[in-house]
């Protein structure tokens, strides 16, 4: 079975193939399913929450076709996927009708494993991540959710990894404050976990402060999940799933004017600045083209001059404290 770490810096985030914020046709979805695959990408997360299913289902009928030995697989707990259908708004407008609940009891996690498996055309699961107990997505009950959490999904996935079922569990979410939670916890702590919005070029302070130093205290491996910002860096019309701030909005020119003076592909910057902690086990960009899983794979690798990096950091664009590639 394939090591996340050593073998997987560049995964594939598929919250895109949810249909996330337009309607993406069959065909393109599969093509760049398929186009991650042979540029050699090999880890794949997922979850129900992605368009009600609809991005579990894409990625299966494609990985289907695969020795599943060959790649690793990560997924979501703490929603269920109902068939009753209801009117979709947010960004999954144009995903499935079909009707999404959060619930992170024991039970519930049970099924949602095995729901995801069947939507995934697999038997088995490597990393499971509970998905959004955090304040963006739960408001001031967040902290009910993460002991319900704690009590249920948390329970299970240990003694599922712990039995050799899964390699590893964590939290799957935008904010910092939940996994500093539960790497504090004394019966259990998550081995792995996703943070989609707090390690980026435009967002990175507090992680570096609290996040990654405890993540390395204990162990655990840190998925980056938006290390365009949501695509602001890349072009995109999205910040932290949102409008882009103004302020962002000056942050992401001002970066645009020194990656160019350089000569930079400011994809690749933001790729490398995400993957360069070593607390960082992959980086998982979304897509929904397959002409950028090459740009991306190809931005993994690109050579990027030190006095590009010694430039942000003059400008306070990176914290003096953040790794950078190349060890600068």
């Amino acid at each position: 079975m394939a090591e996340l770490k050593q073998n997987h810096k560049m995964g594939f985030g598929t919250a895109p193939l949810g249909n996330m914020f337009r309607e993406i046709p069959e065909e393109e979805a599969r093509r760049t399913v398929e186009a991650a695959w042979e540029h050699g990408i090999r880890y794949f997360d997922t979850a129900p929450f992605y368009g009600a299913g609809l991005a579990e289902i894409r990625l299966g009928e494609v990985l289907s076709q695969y020795n599943r030995d060959d790649f690793v697989l990560s997924t979501k707990v703490g929603r269920l996927i109902l068939d009753e259908e209801e009117d979709k708004e947010g960004l999954f407008h144009y995903g499935r009708k079909n009707k999404v609940v959060d619930d992170y009891s024991a039970e519930a996690t049970e099924k949602s494993l095995e729901d995801s498996m069947k939507r995934l055309q697999t038997d088995r699961l490597d990393y499971v991540y509970v998905h959004d107990i955090s304040p963006d997505f739960q408001g001031d009950e967040w902290l009910a959710r993460f002991d319900e959490a704690r009590t249920g999904a948390f329970r299970v996935l240990e003694k599922k990894r712990k039995e050799g079922v899964i390699q590893g569990w964590g939290l799957g979410v935008n904010r910092t404050e939940p996994i500093e939670t539960a790497l504090q916890l004394e019966e259990m702590q998550p081995t792995i976990s996703l943070q989609a919005t707090r390690y980026n070029l435009l967002n990175h302070e507090h992680a570096l402060q609290r996040l990654m130093p405890a993540a390395e205290k204990q162990g655990m491996d840190v998925v980056v999940g938006a290390p365009f910002g949501s695509g602001v860096l890349v072009g995109g019309d999205h910040y932290d799933y949102g409008d882009v701030p103004d302020a962002i909005a000056r942050r992401v020119n001002r970066l645009k004017q020194i990656a160019e003076s350089h000569d930079v592909p400011l994809n690749a910057a933001a790729i490398q600045f995400s993957a360069a902690h070593p607390a960082v086990a992959a980086v998982i960009p979304g897509g929904s083209r397959p002409e950028r899983i090459k740009d991306n794979m190809e931005a993994l690798q690109m050579n990027i001059p030190d006095a590009f990096w010694q430039e942000l950091r003059r400008e306070n664009l990176v914290s003096r404290q953040a790794p950078l590639p190349g060890g600068n």
